[in-house]
This record gives C-alpha cells, sequence and structure tokens, in this order.
C-alpha cells in the first residue's frame, strides 16, 4: 500500500497509557473502603472496556451489588476527571513515531469511545490537542465503534478520505470499526489485551506487536512509496 492520507488511533490502551491513574483511582477508593491494594495487571487488563468494568475488577465483594458499584463508578470517575492526567502518558516509543508521521506530512488523530469531558483535557495535559489533526469521542457521534460513524467523522474533520486512512487499536471493536470505515486496520500489540483474546481473529490488515513494529512497517512504505 502507499503512504496513508491519516493514522487515527484509539485512545486508551493504544496511544496513551492511562491505566497507572486507573490503578490509582482504584486503590484510593479501595483505602476507603479498607480493603488492600489491587494488583496493576488486574487493572490495566480492563481498561479497555471502561470504567464499569474496571469497578467490576477492583470490587469483587461488590459483584451482586449494582447499587454499590454505581457509587464507586461514579466516584472513580469523579477522581479520575480531577487527576486523569498524572501518572498516564504515550505509550513508549509513540512520541518519536507521531514525530515520524508529521515529518512526512501525515496527519494523525484520535478516535476514542471516551467522552469528551476525559478525552480533552487528557489530550491538552499530554500536549496533544494542538497536533491532532481530528479528535471524535464517544459523545460527539450518535453511534461509537464498532459502529464507522466516529472514523468517517474522524476522516472528514481532518480533511481527508476514509479509504486512505489508517486505524490502529488494541480491542475487536477498533477494528471492526475501521474495517467498516474502509480504513487499513492494525491491531496494537502493546495495548489492553485480555490474555484470553485471540488478536489473530480480529481481522486486522496487520498485527503489530511494539510502537517498534509499527515505526518499521511505516519506514518501510516510505521507501516503497
Amino acid at each position: 500500500m502507499s503512504l496513508p492520507a491519516a493514522v487515527f488511533f484509539d485512545l486508551d490502551g493504544t496511544l496513551v497509557d492511562t491505566a497507572p491513574d486507573f490503578h490509582a483511582i482504584v486503590n484510593r477508593l479501595r483505602a476507603e473502603l479498607e480493603l488492600p491494594p489491587i494488583n496493576y495487571a488486574a487493572v490495566r487488563a480492563c481498561v479497555s472496556d471502561g470504567a464499569s468494568a474496571v469497578i467490576k475488577a477492583a470490587f469483587p465483594g461488590f459483584s451482586h451489588n449494582e447499587a454499590k458499584l454505581i457509587e464507586l463508578r461514579d466516584a472513580f470517575l469523579a477522581d479520575y476527571q480531577e487527576n486523569l492526567a498524572q501518572h498516564s502518558c504515550l505509550f513508549e516509543g509513540l512520541p518519536a513515531f507521531l514525530t515520524q508521521l508529521e515529518s512526512l506530512n501525515i496527519h494523525w488523530g484520535v478516535v476514542t469511545n471516551k467522552p469528551s469531558r476525559f478525552t480533552t483535557p487528557l489530550m491538552l495535559g499530554l500536549n496533544l490537542a494542538q497536533r491532532s489533526a481530528a479528535t471524535v469521542c464517544a459523545d460527539e457521534v450518535s453511534q461509537t465503534k464498532p459502529h464507522p460513524e466516529p472514523m468517517f467523522k474522524a476522516a472528514n474533520i481532518a480533511g481527508v478520505n476514509a479509504a486512505h486512512c489508517i486505524y490502529v487499536g488494541d480491542h475487536i471493536r477498533d477494528i471492526e470499526a475501521g474495517r467498516r470505515a474502509g480504513m487499513f486496520t492494525i491491531a496494537a500489540g502493546w495495548g489492553y489485551i485480555h490474555q484470553e483474546d485471540d488478536i489473530k481473529s480480529w481481522g486486522a490488515d496487520l498485527i503489530c506487536g511494539s510502537v517498534s513494529d509499527l515505526s518499521h512497517w511505516l519506514t518501510t512504505l516510505t521507501k516503497q512509496d
């Protein structure tokens, strides 16, 4: 394939490692309930599934108490909104990869199922907001991933044809959304992949185990173009 017009990323688990903040908040909540800390791996594994999934994993003792789970989720989100960029950072290798894209005049952006009230301050806190050609959040579309609507919206904002774009994500819904929009899809093997997930079954056009693999692949494309 030729060089893409744009590369779009899922946010949590693909572009930004937000699990450290999720883990810190969960353990603050557990401490308030006089519960021992939960290990990082247990939280990291479900970050891509959203706040409710994180709370269920972090508080298995309340699995049959829906009201308590909702209360904890709301407390989690309130804390997260106040502290969402304390520990989060770009995954290793991605700062250089974004610079590589920009040097090639390739737009890049974000398509996420995360609401804008969390996404916007996170992007600002990481100095990514002004660099992103398009950032599309869950509350800015009528249908979220795996529906292709947010993908088409991102391409439209960036002023590119979706069929000439790449979408990178760490969840099967990311790959499905990208494919339904006609984008070339890349599964981010460095992301929040469940141990039981068969990433090969997602149907991605390419699987990259690391950001280094992704960068090497793009470099190969530049030599062919």
